[in-house]
């Protein structure tokens, strides 16, 4: 059945009131002005692309017409899967393919626009009248409240009253240019999209395995022998990457086994389903950690060999009643414990001590078995309402991946993260993983599926308040001396022989300070060390709102993200951005976040006149309408290709902050102001310093030889001025710089390694040749753990790495030491200090170093089946205004869970005509019994209220949730999606973090989106 666009929309209902395409039983063509589809020319121009939603990174092949000539304009007309991307194979998902109505949308800006204090409209301006206002304000603010020295007359350099939201999608080339922009002004209120998603995949991955990141690949998943989905929903979120889950049950008969609050369309093809309460994780994951432990199914030459299992830690550690030893009442966030005796006990070499008999009582696993004694069964289905018979199913399934032939492999995403202590969940299931064996192995690992399409990218370039690039920590206030610094910031091993990459910091360190300010950083002035600035506290996004919110904020700068969307307690950030002076918004679309001041009814009830913030709404370019590399979920840096120019007068994000900073440099050399150093010796050396190009700046974020450079042999391994290939050959004394250490060998004299395009399968569904993956192009983390430290696989069918008799090689590059022979002792954990992977993260978390099941903030519970002096996470930071906006069970009796929909993304979608009419109005998802007792009939108008605010949807009524048994009583959770808002092309709704509080994990920040107390009621 063909229709065109008009018999189409005809057979839908141009309104979308009553139905969506899927209901009139077929598959629409996608939409465009036009009324009938073009169809690919002979002549057409093709471009290769990365989609830019999700982070599975699917190929795209772009077609334009337009061959340059004079009054020849060039313009994308259609978009395919590319079938030989080794991940999506040709395949895009409902989202993916409306990519053409998303380039082409309606609401894609054609030129910037102001909005001035009061004012109900905007006025078009010109590039230079925008970006020459925006410098004066930031200058004007940045002279008036720069802090050179703190209360402590400490030199800190830091600018407090402005800040800037990055992108989640934009290239790895932009984020650079953002990075270096931000910290040349002194910015510490700096944050990006990972903040309100991933930041717990980090803190929990890095501080057990090493490394923030999916352990091994899209395609691996299909070598599992069980796929758990808990914490996700990769049908949904993930849909063609979810596609080797399929495989692994289609050709490997693996077991799909779904935990998730709703019966969800991952659960519809799976296995076995089994249900949660939003927000007992914790529970459920030292549930299985303790059935593991009893029953005695775990590995134990790998958890003996390549675990923590057998150090000895300090007699001064405990943990009673809910609390880890060293707490300080009256103390939160970070301060709250003393975290001195969550160490090893030390041997006279300052190395951890061991029992590798595992008798004595203080050993980590001992600790552990007694940590999660607690969660027995039964306890496990009074927190978390699920049937015991379902939690001992799920136990019984990873038990029988503990043997060396079979492996589990772990996919999570939002639902671990969004959480006050989600760092802790993640590590749950990580812990658990490593007690499989699964770590390393084909099949195996902890699967982070990250959420946008460079939010990998943003997080490894260090887009965060305190961090930057490729993992490490910005200085901190006491940390004056850049010597002491580099001492802090270097570990060293804790047990003999061991890698960790860690000790190598002051070479990666000082080869970022030659990237940044390249020939001003010099030995006598600490390689431009004084420059950064210096934090003394998180200024994360929740900080800053907070901030906004007290008046302490003058300006922000907002580049592809939109907060009033993606922040929780939408009402509080409206209130935070009304006390702003500017704002200025850097985006392809007009979004909610440019639009806070505009009254939309109840969708948006604001007092415009009263609004004095002055907004500059900036037109950007898209993915097709530029060159760069974006980094999937699976660490694949992927370069893509100009399709067409942007609509209109869209700038690209460089050319914006090049124009800014260039005039605020201008400003600085005429008039002088505070600390002018960073800004004028920023390193900004592109051939046109007003559009650097992403070749550029890709090879800067490689790294270059500054001298010729030799091995401790006398090898010649560079000439100066050539690229580096590996990250041990960088150096401290100056003679390197580079970016962003991790990214080393993405670019090399050998050509742009990420756009390699050679899809080889070299076994188990491993692809070296497509892209780069970072580290050294790695596609498995910890490969070396599938094989026993004499170099045998675990599992002989599973050989992916062996020892040739001189070097290890395989399927895939070696995540270890290519000479260290097998029974060298070196553990392939190499970016800890122990080698091995951590079952008691010592220091790493604020909130314990064995994971702990803590309520959210709103919660159902007053209080647990076990003696606890603390219901919810002590060390989660919550501020006054928010915790009084927190409700209770007897107002709002029930729980209410987020969750993202296949046919949209975030509120970006909503935006494409296409994907509007699949999904065109705003709905909440209900169980039939609560609807029948709340009097709810299927598309009825609802009301769901949190303390915060309110929000009214279409109600659909589902099997999907049911009625859970919860400490002995009844409770019904809610489904909120949040996929709608004000703008686009879809029927106005509302933000649905409108209900969301404004507290976040203990660790990172993240916002608890995941689980809070709403009422329904028929609006």
């Amino acid at each position: 059945m063909k229709l065109g666009r008009r018999q189409f929309l005809r057979g839908a209902g141009t309104c979308v009131a009553g139905a969506s395409a899927l209901a009139l039983g077929f598959t629409p063509p996608f939409a465009r002005a036009q009324e009938t589809r073009e169809y690919k020319l002979l002549q057409a121009k093709q471009t290769r692309n990365n989609c830019c939603y999700c982070s599975v990174g699917c190929g795209l092949l772009v077609y334009g017409i337009g061959d340059g000539a004079i009054n020849s304009q060039e313009s994308i007309f259609h978009i395919e899967g590319d079938p030989d991307h080794p991940v999506s194979r040709g395949s895009l998902c409902p989202k993916g393919a409306g990519l053409i109505d998303f380039i082409h949308s309606e609401t894609r800006l054609q030129y910037p626009s102001y909005r001035a204090p009061g004012s109900k409209e905007w006025k078009r301006i010109s590039w230079d009248e925008a970006t020459s206002r925006i410098a004066r304000l930031l200058k004007d603010d940045r002279d008036k409240h720069f802090i050179t020295h703190n209360e402590k007359g400490e030199l800190v350099n830091r600018w407090l009253s402005t800040g800037m939201l990055a992108s989640s999608a934009a290239s790895n080339e932009t984020g650079t240019l953002d990075w270096k922009f931000a910290r040349a002004m002194g910015m510490l209120c700096f944050d990006n999209q990972a903040r309100t998603c991933h930041g717990p995949t980090v803190a929990a991955l890095g501080s057990t395995y090493g490394r923030g990141a999916m352990t091994n690949n899209w395609v691996d998943i299909r070598n599992a022998n069980t796929v758990l989905v808990f914490g996700g929903n990769a049908a949904e979120a993930h849909p063609v990457g979810f596609k080797w889950a399929v495989q692994a049950k289609i050709n490997n008969g693996a077991k799909l086994i779904v935990v998730d609050p709703r019966f969800n369309r991952t659960a519809a093809v799976a296995d076995h389903y089994v249900p949660i309460r939003a927000g007992s994780d914790a529970a459920f994951l030292l549930g299985i950690i303790n059935y593991l432990l009893t029953h005695d199914r775990i590995q134990h030459e790998y958890v003996r060999a390549y675990t923590t299992a057998s150090l000895l830690v300090r007699p001064d550690y405990s943990f009673e009643d809910g609390l880890f030893s060293g707490y300080r009442p009256g103390e939160i966030g970070p301060k709250t414990y003393d975290k001195t005796s969550w160490n090893y006990e030390l041997d006279e070499h300052g190395f951890a001590k061991s029992d590798p008999t595992l008798q004595n009582p203080r050993c980590v696993i001992n600790l552990l078995r007694e940590h999660a004694a607690r969660f027995t069964p039964e306890v496990v289905s009074e927190i978390c309402g699920t049937p015991i018979e379902g939690f001992k199913l799920v136990c019984e399934a990873l038990a029988e991946t503990s043997v060396p032939e079979l492996t589990t492999t772990w996919l999570y995403a939002l639902g671990f993260t969004h959480h006050t202590n989600g760092s802790q969940v993640i590590r749950g299931a990580a812990i658990i993983q490593l007690l499989l064996g699964n770590v390393g192995m084909p099949g195996g690992g902890v699967n982070a599926l990250r959420g946008h399409s460079n939010i990998q990218g943003y997080t490894d370039l260090g887009l965060l308040s305190l961090r930057m690039p490729g993992y490490m920590n910005l200085p901190m206030d006491s940390q004056q001396d850049m010597n002491v610094y580099l001492k802090e910031q270097t570990v060293e091993p804790e047990l003999p022989d061991q890698v960790d990459l860690w000790r190598n910091f002051p070479e990666y360190f000082v080869s970022l300070m030659k990237a940044l300010w390249g020939d001003k950083a010099t030995k006598a002035n600490n390689w431009g060390y004084d420059w950064l600035p210096k934090w003394d506290q998180s200024y994360d996004l929740l900080h800053v709102l907070e901030r906004m919110r007290h008046g302490k904020m003058t300006g922000y700068l907002a580049q592809g993200f939109n907060p009033l969307g993606s922040a929780p307690d939408k009402n509080y950030t409206t209130q935070a951005l009304s006390q702003l002076k500017f704002l200025v918004t850097m985006d392809p679309l007009d979004t909610e976040t440019s639009n806070f001041w505009q009254h939309t009814g109840e969708y948006n009830d604001v007092p415009t006149e009263e609004i004095q913030t002055e907004v500059f709404r900036l037109p950007t370019t898209c993915f097709v309408e530029e060159y760069g590399s974006i980094v999937n979920s699976a660490r694949w840096l992927q370069w893509h290709w100009k399709g067409a120019n942007a609509p209109g007068e869209s700038w690209s994000d460089a050319k914006i902050l090049s124009a800014i900073l260039m005039k605020m440099r201008e400003l600085y050399r005429k008039e002088g102001g505070a600390c002018p150093e960073p800004i004028l010796n920023i390193s900004w050396n592109y051939q046109n310093p007003l559009e650097p190009q992403p070749e550029e700046v890709a090879k800067e974020n490689n790294g270059y030889a500054l001298a010729d450079l030799y091995d401790e042999h006398g090898k010649l391994i560079a000439r100066r001025g050539e690229l580096l290939s590996d990250p041990l050959h960088f150096r401290a004394d100056g003679t390197t710089a580079s970016f962003n250490w991790v990214f080393a060998g993405s670019w090399t004299e050998a050509g742009n390694q990420m756009a390699r395009r050679d899809n080889t399968d070299t076994g188990w569904g491993c692809t070296p040749g497509w892209a780069w993956s970072w580290p050294a192009n790695r596609r498995i983390l910890y490969n070396r753990a599938c094989l026993d430290p004499m170099g045998r696989p675990w599992d002989p069918k599973r050989r992916y790495l062996y020892w040739d008799g001189q070097k290890w090689t395989g399927a895939d590059n070696p995540d270890y030491p290519l000479h260290s022979p097998p029974g060298s002792g070196v553990g392939p954990f190499i970016t800890l200090a122990e080698g091995r992977g951590r079952l008691f993260s010592c220091t790493s978390l604020v909130d314990g170093p064995f994971p702990e099941h803590y309520e959210p903030m709103e919660t159902p519970l007053s209080h647990l089946p076990y003696p606890t002096k603390s219901l919810h996470d002590p060390a989660v930071r919550m501020y006054a205004d928010a915790r009084a906006r927190l409700g209770n069970v007897e107002h709002f009796p029930y729980v209410a869970t987020t969750y993202s929909i296949t046919e949209l993304f975030r509120t970006w979608t909503k935006h494409a005509r296409i994907n509007a009419i699949l999904q065109p109005e705003q709905f909440i998802e209900i169980s039939e019994e609560l609807a029948d007792k709340l009097g709810i009939g299927i598309g009825d108008m609802v009301k769901v209220s949190s303390y915060r605010g309110y929000i009214k949807a279409v109600a659909v009524v589902t099997k999907r949730l049911t009625r859970l048994d919860v400490m002995g009583k009844s409770l019904y959770q809610i489904g909120v999606p949040s996929n709608w808002g004000f703008k686009g092309a879809t029927k106005p709704g509302f933000l649905s973090n409108t209900l969301t509080p404004a507290v976040g994990d203990a660790n990172t920040q993240t916002p608890e989106f995941k689980a809070f107390l709403v009422n329904v009621e028929k609006a």
